[in-house]
């Protein structure tokens, strides 16, 4: 066997464990009784070379027609190969119909399950070749809630393609169209048509009687007849149909609901979390990420209220920016809501994090409802690092203690030659008692400079670094700096903000620059750790 047909192979037997799966999907789940509904099989399986086995659908379906797609696609270099069977069935039932697991090869899809209903019978006047039908899914609605108006034009004819709908546009009323058209076929009387559906999620802004307008639709049918050309049809007389006003009845919020509540009618909402990692056992100075997300079918992202803040003593939160989606279900709109945060326990032993409540209004039983997270406890342990460092503090503390009353003691024996007499004096001002002390180490100017240039470069870690670093050389710790002095205090809780969230790329350092510039000198009769090295003048000028 030649290397490339091994390679050949090999290729092969990846791409089959790789994608070894055959997925269904529809265009819809919920459809009215005559109506057709569109399955895709879809497969990356390179190796089945052979089409779906569709006699499991023929019990609860008519197979109207089916087609196959192949498609080859390559995206950084990896090709990968796509073949799709679409096809169209007839429910012969309504009720639950579930589309069995069909299979190809060795691959099985999974089963769907389909809710057909009953749909009225179209009166018999209603039958021309082009005619628009719109309804709502309601005719009572909460103010602010959503109602859904769905519009569909049936045609017993082909139309060209500039057929065209009138925008919605109603006043006092936000309206957001949920997704493109969709089309299908639809048994009447026996007649086939083609159904172009349109379906839109309305809003209303004020309680009241609200008027859904008329909609025109406009097309161009194709001529037909004897002794039509049906290799080229000729268009013909150009229709207009319009749809009947609907009237909404728009209810106000219920005296029931809590004033100080944001006003939520949906037809269902869900509260839940997620951390990352596990609170488990936790240290002092360790970020654990929460993540909150609130969901609400029949409302919109905009529409969701900010939860409530982890405000929470021994708990420093960093939040980022909160996330907005929504999405098309077949119930209307589902808005979405997440928002993330980093907490940073700041003090070891248990911390409670409290339960949150999110109040709504269920519009689909008509009653008030709380939706909640249960209150967590976290168990913090100390950081044997963070206690080290502290430990180093105090130890600086103590020697800096001692050096100064040294210097001090040393400073009262000089004052006291002052009475050795007026010649001392002037030697005293050209010579030095005693020479200063070789410095170990960087210089303050140095620390500083290496600050000066981490702010500049926006870098928070860098800029950690170097502000410990600096720190360590003044006569007080950051944190006294800080409690004294709020400019420092706010600098320091952007950049611990930017260590310990996604929002580290966006750091600034000219605030924190700016602040340690304009720290003030703390009103202390003692010398400061900066001139201990060095001994006072012999005789003050």
């Amino acid at each position: 066997m030649s290397r490339f047909s091994v390679f050949f192979l090999s290729l092969m037997m990846c791409l089959q464990v790789q994608a070894a799966e055959l997925n269904a999907s529809v265009d819809r789940t919920r459809l009215n009784s005559g109506e057709t509904v569109e399955l895709v099989l879809e497969t990356h399986d390179v190796t089945e070379f052979g089409k779906p086995d569709l006699t499991p659908l023929d019990t609860a379906f008519e197979v109207q027609g089916s087609r196959q797609v192949n498609r080859l696609t390559t995206l950084d270099g990896q090709t990968e190969a796509t073949t799709r069977w679409i096809i169209t069935l007839l429910p012969r039932q309504s009720g639950t119909v579930e589309i069995p697991a069909l299979r190809l090869g060795e691959l099985a899809s999974q089963p769907i399950t389909l809710q057909v209903m009953q749909s009225e019978q179209v009166p018999t006047s209603n039958l021309a070749p082009v005619f628009i039908d719109a309804s709502l899914d309601t005719e009572n609605v909460y103010v602010q809630a959503q109602v859904v108006l769905t519009v569909r034009i049936y045609h017993s004819v082909s139309l060209y393609d500039d057929s065209s709908l009138t925008p919605l546009q109603i006043a006092d009323a936000r309206i957001d169209q949920l997704g493109e058209s969709r089309t299908f076929e639809k048994l009447i009387n026996g007649v086939r048509h083609g159904v172009i559906e349109m379906r839109y999620a309305i809003y209303p802004q004020h309680s009241g009687a609200l008027i859904i307008p008329a909609q025109v639709f406009t097309a161009t049918p194709v001529e037909t007849g004897p002794g039509q050309d049906l290799t080229t049809p000729k268009p013909g007389k150009q229709v207009q149909v319009t749809s009947a006003e609907m009237a909404l009845t728009v209810k106000a919020k219920p005296v029931v609901y809590p004033a100080d509540a944001p006003w939520l009618p949906a037809h269902s909402l869900t509260l839940s979390e997620n951390w990352s990692p596990e609170p488990g056992q936790n240290q002092v100075g360790d970020s654990v990420t929460r993540t909150l997300i609130l969901k609400a079918e029949g409302l919109s992202s905009a529409q969701l209220p900010p939860l409530p803040a982890t405000e929470i003593n021994g708990l420093r939160r960093y939040p980022d920016q909160p996330r907005l989606s929504d999405q098309n279900g077949e119930r209307g709109l589902i808005g979405s809501r997440e928002e993330r945060e980093a907490l940073v326990p700041t003090r070891s032993g248990s911390i409670e994090v409290p339960s949150v409540e999110v109040v709504w209004w269920n519009t689909h039983e008509d009653h008030l409802e709380h939706s909640s997270l249960p209150a967590r406890t976290l168990h913090i342990e100390d950081n044997p690092g963070l206690t080290q460092a502290a430990g180093g503090t105090e130890s600086a503390r103590g020697v800096s203690q001692t050096e100064l009353r040294i210097w001090q003691l040393i400073s009262l024996l000089l004052a006291c030659t002052t009475a050795s007499g007026f010649s001392l004096w002037w030697r005293g001002r050209r010579l030095p008692a005693i020479q200063r002390a070789a410095q170990t180490g960087p210089s303050p100017r140095t620390l500083l400079d290496d600050l000066k240039r981490a702010c500049q470069a926006n870098d928070p870690h860098t800029t950690r670094q170097a502000l410990d670093a600096w720190a360590r050389q003044q006569p007080e710790t950051l944190a006294d700096m800080a409690a004294r002095f709020v400019p420092l205090s706010d600098a320091l809780d952007g950049l611990n903000g930017a260590l310990y969230s996604e929002a580290g790329q966006y750091w600034q350092g000219e605030e924190l620059w700016r602040a340690i510039g304009m720290i003030p000198v703390a009103e202390s009769n003692t010398p400061t750790l900066g001139d201990s090295n060095s001994l006072p003048p012999l005789y003050p000028k």
